[in-house]
């Protein structure tokens, strides 16, 4: 059973950036379009970014032009480089398999003050 853990997560002022990874035991990465996805206070959670096996990236029209998603295969890792980060970006964002069929792992905060 895949386990993935979140990492990278903090406290910045607007216009900061992180950088979060994505981990996972039990499975191979390599093989899957991974996917970040976000969950704020109160609402649902959300569609962020995917890269597909191959590599190519889609974006949510929310993170184009400041979010960047990448994979290392040989770390068995996925990032998502956020720049420019604003107060509603604050979420716990969760990696998973791009359609989000694997069990969530614990999520990594993030907050942004204004």
């Amino acid at each position: 059973q895949v386990q993935l853990v979140e990492s990278g997560g903090g406290g910045v002022q607007a216009g900061g950036s992180l950088r979060l990874s994505c981990t996972a035991s039990g499975r191979t990465l390599s093989s899957y379009n991974m996917g970040w996805f976000r969950q704020a206070p109160g609402k649902e959670r959300q569609f962020v970014a995917s890269i597909s096996w191959s590599g190519v990236s889609t974006l949510a029209d929310r993170a184009k032009g400041r979010f960047t998603v990448s994979r290392d295969n040989d770390k068995n890792t996925v990032y998502l480089q956020m720049n420019s980060l604003k107060p509603e970006d604050t979420a716990v964002y969760y990696c998973n398999a791009a359609g989000g069929t694997w069990s969530w792992g614990q999520g990594t905060q993030v907050t942004v003050s204004s």
